[in-house]
C-alpha cells in the first residue's frame, strides 16, 4: 500500500467548504496527519459538522439499530468549491446508510467495515464524492456526499463557492458529516496529502459538547490557522 510522504511546499489558502457555524473534527489544527494516517492522500484532512442540539442523536446511544441519516443537521446541507477548478472524478450513486452510533455499530465500523472498505476503491471510503483539479495543480476531494445531490459533473469548471452537492452519509462515515482533504494529483492511491488552510473562518471561542472530550492542545506541527478538535467556527 503506497503512502507517499507530504513534500515541503507552502500551506494552501482556500475558502472553507461550508457556510455557517460549525465545528470540526480530526481537524489539521490538532496535528498532522490529522486522521493518523497519509492514505488516500488525507495527510491534512479534516471532517466537519454542524454543531449538536438536544435533538441530535448521541454519538453513542443504548439501541439495537443506528440512527437514520436524516435524523442529523448535517444531512442536505450545501458543499462548496473551496477554489477555482475543474472537476475531475464525481460518484453519486452511493447509499446514505445508517450511523454507526451504537456500540455494535461502531464495533463493525471500526473492524469489518473499515477493512473492506479501505480494500476497495477510493469511492469505499469517500462514497460519493467530488475531486477538483484546481488551477495550481493541488486536487481536493469532498467525501460522504447525499445520494443524487451532485451539481457538477466531469470537465466542468467551477469556481470558488459554487455549491457541488450536500452533504450525506456515503461511504466510511459514522454520522453525516463534510471530510475535505487537498492532493498532489487526482489519483488518491498515488497522492500525497497536502497542507490547506481557509481565509473566511473565524473561531466562536466555543467547543461543541459532544466533542468536548477530544479537546486538548495542538500538537506541534498543528496549523494553527485551522480549528481544533472542537472547535466551532464561523464560515
Amino acid at each position: 500500500m503506497i503512502n507517499p510522504k507530504t513534500p515541503e511546499h507552502e500551506t494552501h489558502v482556500m475558502s472553507a467548504p461550508v457556510r455557517g457555524r460549525w465545528a470540526a473534527l480530526n481537524t489539521p489544527g490538532q496535528q498532522l496527519p490529522s486522521h493518523g494516517t497519509r492514505f488516500l492522500g488525507q495527510y491534512s484532512a479534516v471532517d466537519i459538522l454542524l454543531p449538536s442540539t438536544p435533538e441530535t442523536p448521541a454519538k453513542v446511544r443504548r439501541a439495537w439499530r443506528n440512527s437514520k441519516p436524516q435524523e442529523y443537521l448535517s444531512f442536505g446541507e450545501p458543499v462548496y468549491a473551496m477554489a477555482d477548478g475543474v472537476v475531475v472524478r464525481t460518484k453519486s450513486r452511493a447509499a446514505d446508510h445508517r450511523a454507526r452510533n451504537t456500540w455494535q455499530g461502531l464495533a463493525y465500523l471500526m473492524t469489518l467495515e473499515g477493512i473492506i472498505r479501505s480494500l476497495g476503491a477510493p469511492g469505499s471510503l469517500f462514497g460519493n464524492h467530488v475531486l477538483v483539479e484546481h488551477d495550481d495543480g493541488a486536487v481536493a476531494a469532498y467525501a460522504h456526499l447525499r445520494k443524487g445531490s451532485l451539481l457538477v459533473e466531469v470537465g466542468q469548471r467551477v469556481s470558488a463557492g459554487k455549491q457541488l452537492g450536500e452533504i450525506g452519509n456515503s461511504g466510511n462515515s459514522s454520522e453525516p458529516h463534510l471530510h475535505v482533504h487537498l492532493m498532489d494529483r487526482v489519483n488518491p492511491h498515488a497522492a500525497a496529502g497536502l497542507t490547506m488552510t481557509w481565509d473566511n473562518i473565524a473561531e466562536s471561542g466555543g467547543i461543541e459538547p459532544s466533542l468536548a472530550e477530544v479537546v486538548k492542545d495542538p500538537a506541534p506541527n498543528a496549523i494553527r490557522t485551522m480549528p481544533r478538535n472542537g472547535d466551532i467556527f464561523h464560515a
